[in-house]
């Protein structure tokens, strides 16, 4: 034992005896065990920032982790295109039910809405029939309708059609004399007909002193109704049908009293179990397999969820040896820059998008199931966890220096660019707002601001330009100077100006990066220590290889719960 000691050619010190080299001989060997933890400290940080396939070369460590993302992609990306499918079905349905609702129910229809509203009557006599033609239509559906419609019950419990109509409580107008008395309060009297009551001659129902309408007073009518229907179409792609019940509402506005009603046509389809479904053939074995594809995705989810949340853990477990260490040694607090760097973010995402996934699945198999409608949930949550994971492919493309690039000069450039957006967009607004105020009443792109700032954003890259200076109405010249004035000094400003300036900070954030990877990136506290030589000028060569032995053991034996799986 004692050659062996001596072979490694230690110092005097380490080999004298007697009392008087006791203290300095454990003076000594405190010391060796300073240099042996920060050793060992080093090699693991070296370690965890090491990509997939250097931990191959340097440990034979298989990149379990790297395997499974790539695997959840291909699977999360299948997932997500089989219920595309299935959902574009339900939309399809329900948008061709709303045309043929519209076809059957809406007097004249042409096919196209005028506006936000599907058509318009211009005369008493108009507005009548409209109402008329509407409920005869309900009532002779079952011989009308080519779809597979039924009749629902409504809010009530009750079959059939449901009219209110909204009017100001009394009031007397004569428009010659410029006269007008009336009561601002409003009045709400409903009536509904049933479809015994449809069944009886027309005129007993049309004669009723409900359907007299004031025009002058009246502000609305409306008419409401239930109807179900099956969607048979989702038995070719070998799923159950789903059930659907039809909320209809017809309304004739009259709020504005300019001699116009507009007709206002809304369906809202709801998806509901269907109570009894006897169907022969393979589907409900399709519907298993699915299920069990689905249940594998959440495990496979789950896997990852959990690989990446012990990682970050870890990671942390190391930041506070390094901060600790740092501290006892240097008398100093690190940087929070270098502290970040122990939070990977790549896992942040990785764990926000397999949540989203897993609760996305879950939803999926119960709408499989015909246990829940939400099928706008579960596209949002499964359409967002797919683009997280899809994103999170650039942190694999990232260890190869010629596609880190984007990703350092988006990290770079990120907060530059905000702080410059938000200056922007104080101008943005201003603008907005002052479109919507002045040109609102001349240009139907400035009606609200929602389409005010659709119109602007569009401005600014470059779309739609001449239209925009063409359809200004030219009532006022004075709002037609200050048009010309507010769009030009608008696309100046941002396309010339604000939009270069954006380029510009990108742009000097790349020939930032491009300069740091050839001349090197600025050294932190944490690289300067990771790049130290552990021995210093103190510890001969056998004695920095004795350290690693030593390190290498320790990590192995204690400090293996600390080894990071990258």
């Amino acid at each position: 034992m004692a050659r062996g000691v001596e072979a490694l050619d230690l110092p005097v010190w380490s080999r004298a005896s007697g009392p008087s080299r006791g203290p300095q001989c454990r003076g000594a060997m405190a010391h060796l065990d300073s240099e042996v933890k920060e050793e060992c400290l080093r090699e693991d940080l070296k370690f965890y920032f090491m990509n997939p396939c250097e931990k191959f070369r340097a440990r034979q460590q298989i990149p379990w982790k790297m395997g499974l993302q790539i695997l959840k992609i291909v699977m999360v990306t299948t997932q997500l295109v089989r219920f595309g499918l299935s959902n574009q079905l339900v939309v399809a349905f329900k948008e061709e039910n709303t045309v043929a609702f519209k076809h059957l129910f809406l007097k004249g229809y042409s096919g196209v809405d005028e506006d936000e509203y599907s058509c318009s009557v211009y005369t008493q006599e108009d507005t009548y029939e409209s109402i008329y033609f509407a409920i005869s239509q309900f009532h002779q559906l079952r011989n009308l309708s080519l779809g597979t419609l039924g009749y629902g019950e409504n809010e009530d419990n009750r079959i059939g059609l449901k009219v209110c109509k909204q009017h100001y409580k009394k009031g007397t107008m004569f428009p010659s004399n410029e006269t007008l008395n009336i009561d601002s309060d409003i009045e709400i009297d409903c009536i509904h007909l049933d479809l015994q009551t449809l069944s009886k001659n027309p005129q007993d129902w049309k004669n009723s002193s409900f359907f007299r309408l004031e025009f002058y007073r009246l502000l609305q009518v409306e008419i409401s109704f239930h109807l179900k229907g099956i969607d048979l179409q989702t038995i070719h792609s070998r799923e159950l049908p789903d059930c659907y019940i039809f909320q209809n509402t017809i309304i004739f506005d009259n709020k504005a009293h300019s001699g116009k009603i507009k007709i206002y046509f809304d369906s809202d389809a709801n998806i509901e179990e269907c109570k009894d479904l006897n169907i022969s053939g393979s589907i409900q074995k399709n519907t298993q397999y699915v299920l069990v594809f689905d249940a594998f995705v959440i495990v496979i989810c789950l896997a990852s969820l959990i690989l990446c949340t012990r990682s970050i853990v870890l990671g942390l477990r190391l930041r506070k040896r390094f901060l600790d260490f740092f501290l006892e040694k240097y008398k100093r607090c690190v940087c929070n820059a270098d502290q970040w760097e122990f939070i990977n973010r790549w896992y942040i995402l990785v764990i926000i998008s397999d949540l989203m996934t897993i609760i996305g699945s879950i939803l999926k198999m119960e709408i499989k199931a015909k246990n829940l409608t939400n099928y706008d949930l579960c596209s949002i949550l499964l359409g967002t966890s797919t683009l997280f994971v899809w994103v999170g492919v650039i942190r694999y493309l990232g260890y190869f220096q010629a596609y880190n690039v984007l990703i350092l000069t988006m990290q770079a450039s990120l907060p530059k660019v905000l702080r410059f957006c938000a200056c922007a967009g104080m101008i943005y607004l201003g603008y907005t707002f002052c479109g919507w105020i002045v040109l609102g009443p001349y240009h139907d792109k400035f009606e609200n601001l929602n389409t005010v700032a659709e119109c602007l954003f569009s401005l600014v890259n470059g779309d739609d330009m001449y239209a925009t200076f063409a359809h200004i109405q030219q009532k006022s010249l004075l709002v037609w100077l200050f048009s010309r004035l507010y769009l030009y000094s608008f696309i100046s400003l941002f396309i010339y100006m604000i939009l270069s300036l954006f380029i510009a900070i990108i742009t000097d954030s790349y020939d930032t990066i491009k300069k740091y990877q050839q001349n090197g990136f600025p050294a932190t506290d944490l690289q300067e220590f990771l790049k130290e030589c552990g021995s210093k000028e103190k510890c001969q060569k056998e004695s920095s290889s004795f350290l690693s032995c030593i390190c290498c053991l320790r990590r192995n034996g204690s400090d293996d719960h600390l080894t990071l799986i990258n």
